[in-house]
Formats: structure tokens, sequence, C-alpha cells
């Protein structure tokens, strides 16, 4: 049986308002009906596309959160952050972000995006990165997304030292990982030391 038009649209945003980042397939898949049928609801509803949800909850979340960089600086869209902690950052690779002759994305992009995202969640107004242990794992395309998740692993009071991981994922698959061991100005207290 069929939902109504009008308890579908109600579902969809509660949906979206728990979940930003699903795609419009995705929604048309939770609900049973054509992409089309979707897009139409968003409008009116009122509801933008995915890409603009990105925009509206990277901008909250970097206005909110980040301390160590500004907005400008950053490569990728932060979209979840807890200082300190972990962080959350998504960057969609175009065809400016390859190499013409085969297609694929040039490290420096990747690298951009995790090392950016590893000072982005340290809780602290200058953080830089003092070393840095890469891996690129899988080739990335133009037209793929590339999410990267960082954890804050451990710290050391006397170095004032924090290592941060990133991994990289396109869909299921790991593309990068990196260590980033980060510098920090502010002294921190009850710590666990490397």
């Amino acid at each position: 049986m069929r939902m109504p038009k009008k308890e579908r649209q109600r579902q969809l945003g509660l949906l979206l308002e728990e979940n930003p980042f699903l795609t419009d397939g995705e929604l048309a898949e939770h609900f049973s009906v054509s992409v089309q049928t979707i897009r139409l609801d968003r409008l009116e509803g009122g509801i933008p596309e995915l890409r603009e949800r990105l925009k509206t909850v990277a901008t909250r979340t970097m206005q909110e959160e980040v301390k160590s960089l500004h907005s400008d600086e950053i490569i990728g869209d932060i979209i979840d952050i807890v200082l300190d902690k972990r962080a959350l950052s998504i960057f969609d690779v175009t065809i400016d972000h390859v190499f013409q002759r085969n297609g694929i994305a040039r490290g420096h992009h990747l690298f951009a995006q995790a090392n950016s995202l590893a000072v982005a969640v340290m809780d602290d107004d200058l953080a830089l990165t003092v070393k840095s242990t890469l891996n690129f794992l899988k080739p990335v395309k133009a037209g793929e997304r590339v999410v990267a998740r960082a954890e804050v692993k451990r710290e050391s009071l006397v170095e004032k030292r924090t290592l941060v991981e990133v991994v990289s994922t396109v869909g299921d698959e790991t593309v990068f990982t990196g260590e980033f061991y980060m510098y920090r100005t502010t002294d921190r207290k009850q710590v666990e030391t490397i």
C-alpha cells in the first residue's frame, strides 16, 4: 500500500532532519518511489538538495566549533566535529582535482583534506602538523566523494604533541590513511602520555 503524499512529505522532512546527508536515490529507495517524486516532494516542502544541505551543516559546524583554522583554509566540508575527539569531512572530487591523462585525483588533495581535518579537530587556537605518515591505498577518480574521519588517539604533555589518525573512504573502500602528529600551544592537564 502506497503512503499518502502529505504523510510521505512529512516523514521525508523528519528523516532529513535526522540525517541531512541522504541522497535523493536513497530517499527514493526508502519510500519506494521514483527519484523525481522525491525531488518534487523536496521542492514542495522547501527542502534544499543534498549539496545545499551539506553546505549549511558545514558552515554551521565551522562557525560553532573549529578554533584552529579559518573556514577558507579547510579542504572539504566538515560536517561533524567534537574537538579533541573526532571529526568528519566530505570532499567531492571534480575534474579540477585529477590528472588529465588518467583521471586519478592528485594525492595532495587527499592529503590536504586529511591534514586540514587533523588540524581542525584540535581544541587549540594554534595547531601545527609536526610529522605525518601517509598511505595512499586506492586511486580516487572525478565524481567520487571522499569521506575523511579523524580520531584523536594520544597526547603527550611533555612534547605538547597529539596523534590524530585519519581514514578516508570512498563508499566502503579505504583509499587513504594517515597519522598526523600535531603540535599544540595550549597546556593540557590530565591526559594520557604517549
